[in-house]
């Protein structure tokens, strides 16, 4: 529920209105906008008496939300989110945002060397996984704290900024003190006390899909961090599961374009776990630009053959160099733009 004040209403009016919804039981969080200013109420799951905030001085209308999701919904929030990071890169803006970079973190050397090469090709955010669930238990599962700070290291001498995953609860705060960016993977999608630490750190928060989740869980999944005063979250479009085997995943594009009329969250798309081959990766980022995702996420590999995970969808420096030339062509017919090469950090 939205309570909507009158154009000017005082401080103490708006004041007024959130301790009456905290004294009804729920929380309050006010949402300044041009006009006027709004009062979300939260922790509803049913309906209201919106009487006696009708009657509060200031009070213009009550309105309902009607999603079960509320924070992360359009009906809350009109305009577009932007998540702005520390290296002035903006997600969600008029900009598409391009984050590359390996699977895993395999070594600093390995780390830095990319880091540096797609940074050059204009990539403003730098992924790599320092901790790495995978189906196997006897597959590599990531360098840990090494990996992070190996990464730390990269952001230092390039600028980029960090997106990684982190797999649960405590691993979110170690993950908060080297990333901008904290990844919840596929599997953790619906993680709730995951979901709920990330959404306690501040950090902005990369939200994958799930292998089988719909449009709608995929929104409740973010209504968890946003419930923890946490707006800077990027939900993902990763792929889903399948029955057709000729690819890895089967990417939704459709999803992108219907997230953006249900929600005010920007969405990105990963082209590389959404096919799983590298030959569909150019293709698909393509495609995710020309519907509307706000930036890619894709993997970027020096030699994929040798990769410790996922090396058949990592992308080769110079198949990454011309994806970038092509996105930009496909961002500017649409009005976009691609954003531009970091000037912060040294170059190398």
């Amino acid at each position: 529920m939205l309570v909507v004040m009158k154009h000017g209403a005082s401080a103490s009016q708006i004041e007024e209105v959130v301790a009456t919804i905290k004294e009804m039981g729920y929380g309050a969080r006010p949402i300044p906008g041009e006009q006027r200013t709004a009062v979300g109420l939260i922790g509803n799951d049913g309906a209201v008496d919106s009487g006696r905030l009708l009657g509060l001085d200031g009070v213009l209308e009550v309105i309902p939300v009607t999603h079960p999701y509320k924070q992360v919904s359009r009906e809350w929030r009109e305009a577009d989110t932007v998540v702005t990071l520390a290296n002035g890169t903006r997600i969600g803006g008029s900009e598409i945002v391009v984050m590359a970079g390996p699977c895993a973190v395999e070594g600093e050397a390995q780390i830095l060397d990319i880091a540096h090469r797609l940074r050059a090709m204009g990539a403003t955010v730098l992924r790599g996984g320092a901790f790495k669930p995978r189906t196997s238990p006897y597959a590599f599962q990531g360098l840990g704290r090494a990996g992070l700070e190996q990464l730390a290291k990269a952001r230092e001498e390039t600028g980029l900024a960090i997106v990684t995953e982190a797999l649960d609860p405590e691993g979110a705060d170690l993950v908060a003190e080297y990333a901008d960016i904290i990844q919840i993977g596929a599997r953790n999608m619906q993680n709730y006390p995951l979901l709920r630490r990330a959404g306690k750190t501040g950090k902005p928060v990369l939200l994958k899909r799930g292998l089988a989740a719909t449009i709608d869980e995929l929104l409740l999944a973010a209504e968890y961090i946003l419930a923890e005063g946490n707006d800077h979250v990027i939900l993902c479009e990763r792929g889903i599961r399948s029955f057709d085997t000729h690819t890895r995943n089967l990417l939704d594009l459709t999803a992108i374009p219907v997230v953006k009329a249900l929600s005010h969250l920007p969405i990105i798309a990963d082209p590389s776990h959404g096919t799983g081959l590298r030959a569909k990766v150019i293709p698909m980022g393509r495609a995710a630009v020309a519907a509307g995702a706000d930036g890619l996420i894709v993997e970027v590999h020096q030699n994929p053959p040798k990769a410790m995970s996922d090396g058949a969808q990592s992308l080769l420096p110079d198949q990454f160099a011309e994806l970038m030339t092509q996105i930009t062509v496909i961002a500017r017919a649409i009005g976009r733009g691609v954003t531009p090469s970091l000037v912060r950090g040294r170059t190398g």
